[in-house]
């Protein structure tokens, strides 16, 4: 089922009686999600994605703005009527109940002619169980189950109903690192299998990356940027968008442009042509940098860190007063002698920003290795 959102905005009132007026969650935000595809809603903490899931879902109605499932407009209709499964960050599981009522549970609320029999609810919390892979569990109470395993439980619930739409609310965020991983996995398989529109908030941006069909980047309750999750981390529309995604962060140097160069400090980095003389930001991911002998960048080695697969220099350079990080191959690592590094940078790896605006300067041409 496609979901649309035509130029939602919420607001709140603000709780500060000495300051008045409305606080803006979401602020004329426009998309579309096609069918049966996993978005990730992401950016950082407090940006409005939890806000525009709960007016998706119904919990919220939106002060301006429509939102469509299909050609339906659901604006006004309740919750319960939208076929919506949600999965939220705390699991939300009742203690006293088994797995299996637990799942149940959505199954006995139906009414009218959507009512099942005693069997046909079983049966039905087999059949999600199966696809969770919790059907060894279903006759335990959650307090006997992993964090991971009640997860599973909560997806399976969400699931029961058969819905049109399953949105999840940072259903990771209390699992640690390793069954974030796993759990993280099971989600995409398990929407791939079903097929059925997924939405996942999250403000972990290797989440989002790593499970989403596109993701919606936001902040302040504004949209910055939409796109494959490659195309967004290749291609930063503005600043924001750059620093927010990637890990390690993106290294931003002070630069400036000169006679169609770039130069961070002293060091001519690469050819500007087409962009007029300016002060600008220089933004390189840390797999942008080439570390080489006479390489353009000459920076001063502050620490290695090995990490296995991949080395971490860090850096700095006059440019910025903090810490700089570049990944390098373990091979190229073992070669550094002395305190002096020299880095050529990947031109597709090199963003140009605005000082003004923080909006991304495209280079004419492309940037292409």
């Amino acid at each position: 089922m496609k979901i649309v959102l035509e130029h939602i905005t919420k607001r709140f009132p603000n709780r500060n009686k000495k300051q008045g007026g409305e606080i803006v969650a979401v602020d004329d935000m426009s998309l579309e999600i096609a069918e049966g595809k996993l978005v990730g809603l992401l950016g950082p903490s407090g940006c409005g994605k939890s806000t525009v899931l709960n007016m998706i879902c119904g919990l919220e109605a939106p002060s301006e703005g429509r939102i469509y499932f299909g050609e339906d407009d659901v604006t006004e209709l309740p919750p319960e009527r939208r076929g919506v499964g949600m999965v939220f960050q705390n699991y939300a599981l009742y203690p006293h109940l088994t797995v299996r009522q637990n799942i149940m549970f959505p199954l006995q609320n139906l009414k009218g002619e959507a009512r099942l029999g005693k069997a046909e609810m079983e049966a039905r919390a087999d059949e999600v169980a199966a696809l969770v892979q919790i059907s060894d569990y279903m006759d335990r109470k959650p307090r006997e189950l992993s964090g991971g395993q009640q997860q599973r439980v909560a997806i399976a619930r969400g699931l029961v109903k058969l819905p049109r739409l399953l949105l999840l609310d940072e259903p990771l965020s209390n699992l640690d690192a390793r069954l974030r991983l796993r759990t993280r996995e099971e989600i995409k398989r398990i929407q791939l299998k079903t097929g059925i529109t997924t939405v996942f908030v999250t403000h972990d941006q290797e989440e989002a990356m790593s499970i989403s069909d596109s993701i919606v980047l936001m902040k302040d309750g504004a949209v910055h940027q939409i796109g494959k999750p490659q195309e967004v981390y290749d291609e930063p529309v503005n600043l924001f968008a750059a620093r927010f995604l990637g890990t390690p962060a993106i290294n931003v140097f002070d630069a400036r442009i000169e006679g169609n160069k770039l130069y961070i400090g002293d060091d001519l980095i690469s050819e500007a042509p087409g962009i007029a003389d300016r002060d600008v930001y220089a933004a390189i991911r840390p797999e942008g940098f080439v570390c080489r002998p006479g390489g353009r960048l000459r920076c001063k080695l502050m620490n290695i860190e090995v990490m296995g697969r991949d080395t971490s220099l860090i850096f700095r350079h006059g440019a910025k007063p903090e810490n700089c990080r570049a990944i390098v191959s373990v091979e190229t690592s073992r070669q550094i002698e002395g305190s002096e590094l020299c880095f050529d940078v990947k031109p597709s790896k090199l963003h140009i920003f605005s000082k003004d605006s923080e909006e991304r300067i495209a280079i004419e041409g492309g940037n292409e290795e």
